[in-house]
């Protein structure tokens, strides 16, 4: 009976320390989302140059790699916002991009509320089902590997005068279904407790977001008018 009990037991509290994960997680995660977008709209009002954007990801990386080391640390709080912060940053410049094309406002506004809409309706999904994605993973790394390979063929074959405005559009396509995938799986991760750091589990979900933002932006842009 006490064993019985002691299980009893040991299942509330992994539930109770679930829902504080996942209450924690959602609660930083809409704090960075406004702090990226309060810091891009600064950038858009400053408008630095277009390799402000690529430099911000190739300092997200390096950053990256230090949140890991210090997730559990006193750190990991203003580490997490200095990161989405520099991203949100980031984004002023291609913001600024597509607001200058004639439909700018509207490829904008579609964009974000698609963005918006995929995740509320994916992450409500997992929320509610608890359904396990975590079969996914495979199928997301290997997708990984191929978006960094078509990410280098994208830098390279245009210095040979190859025309890759098609692989573009097919590359932010694939972008765009693998952070559905990547918002179904970590999401699940999180309700069914394989993420135990909610710092580590924002910053996913906050990748998934933008990723699926800017690639968004992409597609919607290029079957505008413009």
């Amino acid at each position: 009976m006490s064993n019985v009990r002691s299980m009893g037991v040991d299942s509330q509290q992994s539930v109770l320390q679930t829902n504080k994960l996942i209450r924690n997680t959602y609660m930083l995660l809409a704090m960075t989302l406004v702090f990226s977008a309060v810091t891009a709209v600064i950038s858009m009002a400053i408008n630095p140059p277009f390799i402000v954007y690529l430099g911000s990801i190739i300092v997200s990386f390096v950053m990256l790699f230090v949140l890991n080391k210090k997730q559990n640390s006193a750190a990991a709080l203003p580490l997490t916002f200095l990161f989405t912060g520099l991203m949100g940053f980031g984004l002023g410049p291609l913001l600024n991009h597509y607001l200058g094309m004639a439909n700018g406002g509207q490829i904008v506004a579609t964009a974000l509320g698609m963005t918006a809409l995929t995740f509320v309706g994916l992450s409500a999904y997992v929320l509610t089902s608890k359904k396990d994605f975590s079969f996914m993973g495979g199928f997301l790394a290997a997708g990984s590997m191929v978006l960094l390979i078509a990410m280098v063929a994208l830098f390279v074959l245009p210095l040979f005068g190859v025309d890759v405005g098609g692989m573009s559009l097919a590359f932010s396509s694939l972008v765009v279904l693998l952070m559905a995938g990547f918002i179904l799986y970590d999401t699940s991760n999180i309700v069914n407790g394989v993420y135990t750091n909610y710092v580590m589990a924002t910053v996913s979900l906050y990748l998934n977001i933008y990723n699926l933002l800017v690639h968004l932006l992409s597609l919607v842009g290029a079957f505008s008018d413009d």
